[in-house]
C-alpha cells in the first residue's frame, strides 16, 4: 500500500513537472489539414486589431463583438480567419451572436445595402415589395452604368426584421466585379437615388445635402451639374422627362421615420471608413431578431466540396470576402474632386489604360508604401506614376496601376502601349510585377522583399500582453491578465520538484532530448512512452 502511494506522488510530481517544463511549444490549433495555424486574437481597440492583421502571415479578419451588460456601443475586435470563425460561431453563440464585419477603410468589396422603416409608421406599406423594386433598380442601374448583368440570384437577402421594425441587408454578389471601396460604392448609391433625394416634396431627414451637387446618371455614364439657368430649357428634354419619372418611380422609397418625418427606406450612412457591417447570424446587443435568410430571398450559390449551404450562405454574406484574381474594379468619382462629373468602370485585367485618369494624385491608407513604389518605376529617365491603387483585404494585397512607366520584365523592355502593374503582398511583405498587355496577361515577375522600414511587422510591435481580452475554452470572454503578470500555475515548492525524482540538469537534458526527438523524428508513439515509464519505474 505504501508502494502505491509513493507511486502516485510521483506521478503528481511529473504532472506538475510538465506543467513548468512543456515537452513542446504551444500547441496551434488547426480546423482541418489544409487549414493554417489558428488565429484568434482579441483587442480593445479596432486600430490595433486592424493593424495586426496587416503584421499577421496568416488570412486573418477583423470583426467587432458586442458584449452584453456593457456600456451602449461598446466593442471587442476579433482577428481570426473566416473559416475559423465560422467554426466557432456556431458554438460560441453567447459570446458571437453580436458580431459585426469591420470593412477596412480603402478595401475591395461588394455592394451592400442596409434598409429598414418604423413599420407602425408606416402602416400598409409591403416591405418585401420595396426590396423588390429596388433589387431591381440597382440591377438596371449597374447595367447601364458599368455594363454589369445582375438580377435578384445574385443578391443575398437576409432578414432582421421585428414586429417593430422592418430590417433587411443585400448583399450584391457579381460575377468577377466589385467596388474600389465603399466609399466609391456611397457615391454611386448617392448618385442612383439622387432623383428621389432632390425631389422637392419629398423632405427627406437625410441624405440631400451629401448628394445636393450630382445629378442622375445617364447612358453615357455622365453625371452632369445643371445650373439654374438652365432648368427651364431642360425641363423640356428626354433627359429632364426621364429624371421626373425616376422620381416618380422611386417615390416607394420614401417612408416616415417614429417622428412622421419623411426618410429613406436606404440608410445612407453605412458608407463610411472601417464601417462596421453586422453579420449573417447575428443580432443586435439586447435584441433578439438575427440576421436569416429571408424567405423571399432569391439568391443563388452553390456550396463548394466540403462546405454547407450555411457555411456558403455565411461567406457569401461578407462584404469584404473579395478575391484579386481576375476581379473587375468599379470606381464612381466624386463631384469634387473630378470636373467631369463622371462615373467610371475601371478594370484590373483591362487590355488599355488611360495615363491621364487621377495620375498620382490619390493616396493608398499605406503612404509608406506608395512612396515606395515610385521608386520602382524608374528607369533610364522615365518616371512613373500612380494611376490608382486597389486594396484586397482577402488577401492583404495593395494592387497599383502604373501610369507613364511601361517597363516590363517579361519583354525586358518598355511596351508601346499597355501599362503595368505592381502588386504588393502585405502580408508576405514582398512585391511582384504584372502586366496589363494580352501577350504578358499571365506573366508574374520573380517576387522582391520589401525594405524592413516599411514593413507592417517591423513597424509595429505587439505582444501577448497588448490583449485586454482572451476568451476561455467555454467561449466566455474575460479580462486577461495585467500587463508584465505572470501567470498563475499550482507548483510545488522549489526543493520538493527537485529532490521528488532526481537531478534537476538531468532532467533538464531529459526535456531537452525530446524536444529534439520530436522536431526531428515527429511524435513519440504511446508504445515509447509507456516504455520509458516502465524503465524509470525500474529503476
Amino acid at each position: 500500500m505504501r508502494k502505491w502511494g509513493d507511486r502516485l506522488n510521483k506521478v503528481e510530481q511529473l504532472a506538475q513537472s510538465f506543467q513548468l517544463n512543456p515537452l513542446a511549444a504551444h500547441y496551434k490549433p488547426r480546423l482541418w489539414p489544409c487549414q493554417p495555424s489558428s488565429v484568434w486574437k482579441l483587442f480593445p481597440r479596432q486600430s490595433m486589431a486592424i493593424s495586426f492583421t496587416q503584421s499577421c502571415k496568416e488570412d486573418v479578419h477583423v470583426f467587432a463583438l458586442e458584449k452584453e451588460k456593457t456600456s451602449l456601443g461598446q466593442r471587442i475586435f476579433l482577428v481570426t480567419s473566416y473559416s475559423e470563425l465560422w467554426h466557432y460561431y456556431r458554438t460560441y453563440t453567447q459570446s458571437l451572436m453580436h458580431c459585426y464585419e469591420v470593412i477596412p477603410e480603402g478595401a475591395v468589396c461588394k455592394l451592400y445595402f442596409d434598409l429598414e422603416f418604423h413599420k407602425p409608421s408606416n402602416k400598409g406599406t409591403d416591405g418585401k415589395a420595396m426590396v423588390s423594386l429596388l433589387i431591381q433598380y440597382v440591377c438596371d442601374k449597374l447595367m447601364e452604368v458599368y455594363g454589369i448583368e445582375c438580377s435578384a440570384k445574385n443578391v443575398l437577402n437576409l432578414d432582421s426584421s421585428t414586429e417593430e421594425k422592418f430590417s433587411r441587408h443585400l448583399i450584391f454578389n457579381l460575377q468577377n466585379a466589385a467596388f474600389k471601396d465603399n466609399i466609391h460604392m456611397g457615391r454611386f448609391v448617392h448618385a442612383i437615388l439622387h432623383p428621389v433625394l432632390s425631389t422637392p416634396n419629398g423632405g427627406l431627414a437625410v441624405g440631400i445635402n451629401s448628394v445636393a451637387e450630382n445629378s442622375e446618371t445617364r447612358g453615357t455614364h455622365a453625371v452632369s451639374e445643371e445650373t439654374p439657368a438652365k432648368a427651364d430649357e431642360m425641363a423640356e428634354s428626354p433627359q429632364a422627362k426621364r429624371r421626373k419619372q425616376e422620381e416618380r418611380d422611386l417615390r416607394f422609397l420614401q417612408v416616415k421615420n417614429k417622428d412622421g418625418q419623411v426618410c429613406l427606406f436606404v440608410d445612407l450612412g453605412v458608407y463610411t471608413k472601417n464601417r462596421n457591417f453586422r453579420l449573417y447570424k447575428s443580432s443586435k446587443v439586447g435584441k433578439n431578431a438575427a440576421f436569416t435568410l429571408a424567405d423571399d430571398n432569391k439568391f443563388i450559390d452553390k456550396p463548394k466540396k466540403g462546405m454547407s449551404a450555411e457555411q456558403s450562405v455565411f461567406l457569401a454574406s461578407l462584404v469584404c470576402n473579395v478575391s484579386f484574381t481576375g476581379q473587375r474594379i468599379l470606381t464612381s468619382d466624386s463631384p469634387e474632386t473630378n470636373e467631369s462629373k463622371t462615373l467610371r468602370s475601371d478594370c484590373q485585367q483591362g487590355s488599355a489604360t488611360n495615363p491621364d485618369l487621377i495620375s498620382g494624385c490619390l493616396s493608398s491608407p499605406h503612404k509608406e508604401v506608395d512612396n515606395f513604389v515610385l521608386t520602382v518605376v524608374k528607369k533610364d529617365g522615365v518616371h512613373g506614376s500612380i494611376r490608382r491603387w486597389n486594396y484586397f483585404a482577402a488577401e492583404q494585397l495593395l494592387v497599383y496601376d502604373i501610369a507613364k512607366y511601361r517597363w516590363c520584365e517579361n519583354v525586358e523592355r518598355f511596351h508601346k502601349s499597355n501599362n503595368i502593374m505592381i502588386v504588393v503582398d502585405l502580408k508576405e511583405e514582398e512585391w511582384y510585377q504584372k502586366c496589363h498587355d494580352p501577350e504578358c496577361r499571365n506573366f508574374r515577375s520573380p517576387s522582391y522583399p520589401l525594405p524592413q522600414e516599411i514593413c507592417v511587422s517591423y513597424i509595429m510591435t505587439l505582444d501577448e500582453e497588448d490583449q485586454a481580452y482572451l476568451m476561455d475554452d467555454a467561449g466566455n470572454i474575460v479580462p486577461s491578465q495585467a500587463p508584465n503578470q505572470a501567470p498563475q500555475r499550482a507548483v510545488c515548492p522549489e526543493e520538493e520538484s527537485t529532490d521528488a525524482w532526481g537531478d534537476g540538469q538531468d532532467d533538464q537534458d531529459y526535456l531537452e532530448s525530446l524536444d529534439d526527438f520530436e522536431q526531428n523524428s515527429g511524435d513519440i508513439s504511446d508504445q515509447l512512452l509507456l516504455k520509458c515509464m516502465a524503465d524509470f519505474d525500474s529503476q
